[in-house]
């Protein structure tokens, strides 16, 4: 493997990684969307509809939770590229190293 195809092989894993992470972003929202509608259901017909009533909450704690779920994946995920760049940048340094002896 040459120094190119290192480098070209990391360019591409972090590009789609920050990809899946934009990804998980729109999830996020959606989910945050998910909970507002739950809270506007709740605060607006809480004491006409317990149906209503009943889809606020249960599209409320659906929110909350993919809220929380793809935070965490999210914030893993920066940390897996993050990872990724420390390595490939310490394989640089190694490399240039030893190429200088």
């Amino acid at each position: 493997m040459t120094f190119q195809e290192m480098k070209d092989g990391y360019e591409q894993e972090v590009t789609y990684q920050k990809h899946m992470l934009k990804n998980l972003g729109y999830w996020f929202q959606l989910f945050t969307i998910l909970g507002g509608i739950g809270i506007v259901l709740i605060y607006f017909y809480h004491a006409q509809s317990s149906w209503l009533k009943i889809l606020g909450i249960v599209l409320l704690v659906l929110g909350a939770f993919g809220m929380l779920l793809f935070g965490y994946s999210g914030w893993k995920g920066q940390q897996n590229v993050n990872a990724l760049i420390d390595d490939y940048e310490s394989k640089v340094d190694y490399l240039h190293k030893k190429s200088h002896k």
